[in-house]
């Protein structure tokens, strides 16, 4: 089915059910180019366009294209028998079942590094704007606060200075490595943490995330999510912070108790929050909707179109490579 395009929500009609597998499956929602290449070179379909009555609908899969926000579950990998490899569109990872992949001897891929760069962008730009509280300012100005009679440039509050800050970096992987550089570069002061120290960095090492917490002016997460990681800034940690604190987060909604976030902000025990990411995405927890101390974007830190273009690419070479000679180009470790 060339040229068509995969988009559909779930649970909409998917046409024709296919009885004879293409060796390419796609997994949740993809972008629609990446579709259309998977389509024109491989007759891809989606996962629930096989025919989930017949025999061995999924035999003959040996690929199947999903996101971290998707992934690959063991029920899925029922109804693929033949399936050799999962490509991850995007770093995350963390909705595919790794160790039912493993079991049945399946391998994995992501797109490292072609997004590092954006998604440091997209941290620092939640830095200075939930500390300087631009989007808020932005706001101010539209409903027409500074004309009114008494404005002025004293009728917004003061806020808060980003340069010479002190930074702390949950998971100094590729991503949070960059936006170090980058908020060095503002003379910030910068310490990380994570499953150990680092050799070859030149940063302080702050064993216990409370800790790291309790010395800085504004946390930023890039770290993965895993066992380790999940629900890691609890209300412990948030209260570490402090009501002149800032949260930042580009890794994954769930390293966050929300609830405990939510609490914080509204008790004034935290500063504000600039949020990419969401538990249950696109689920926003509806008390952070009108907090002027929060920024909140679609989960769009890799969203620009030379990274997407980028990203698209390196599935299509991993697809490739594994369907030439059964490896990849960017397999998980």
């Amino acid at each position: 089915m060339p040229g068509r395009h995969w988009t559909m929500p779930v649970g909409a009609a998917y046409g024709p059910a296919v009885t004879q597998s293409p060796a390419v499956v796609t997994v949740g929602p993809l972008m629609p180019d990446l579709v259309t290449a998977l389509e024109e070179r491989y007759a891809a379909c989606p996962l629930e366009a096989l025919d989930p009555t017949g025999d061995g609908s999924g035999a003959g899969v040996r690929v199947a294209v999903t996101t971290g926000r998707t992934g690959v579950r063991a029920d899925t990998l029922d109804r693929l028998p033949d399936l050799g490899a999962v490509v991850h569109f995007g770093v995350g990872h963390d909705r595919t079942d790794l160790e039912a992949l493993a079991a049945r001897g399946v391998v994995a891929s992501t797109t490292p590094d072609v997004l590092t760069d954006c998604v440091a962008d997209t941290a620092v730009g939640l830095v200075i704007d939930v500390m300087r509280r631009l989007s808020a300012a932005d706001r101010f100005v539209r409903r027409g606060e500074w004309a009114r009679p008494g404005g002025g440039s004293y009728a917004f509050p003061l806020t808060r200075k980003v340069s010479g800050a002190r930074v702390g970096i949950l998971g100094l992987g590729r991503i949070g490595k960059a936006v170090a550089v980058r908020l060095e570069a503002f003379g910030c002061a910068v310490s990380y943490t994570g499953s150990g120290a680092q050799s070859g960095v030149d940063l302080p090492y702050v064993a216990d995330l409370a800790e790291l917490a309790r010395e800085v002016d504004v946390l930023v997460l890039t770290c993965a999510l895993t066992d380790r990681t999940r629900g890691a800034v609890d209300a412990t940690v948030l209260d570490a912070l402090g009501p002149d604190g800032f949260l930042v987060n580009v890794a994954r909604g769930a390293v966050v108790d929300e609830a405990a976030m939510v609490a914080a902000l509204e008790g004034g025990r935290l500063g504000g929050a600039g949020l990419d990411v969401f538990a249950d995405e696109p689920q926003v927890p509806a008390a952070l909707l009108e907090r002027d101390d929060v920024v909140l974007l679609p989960h769009l830190a890799s969203g620009t179109v030379e990274t997407r273009a980028a990203m698209r690419d390196l599935v299509l070479a991993n697809v490739a490579s594994f369907l030439d000679d059964g490896t990849l180009v960017t397999p998980l470790g």
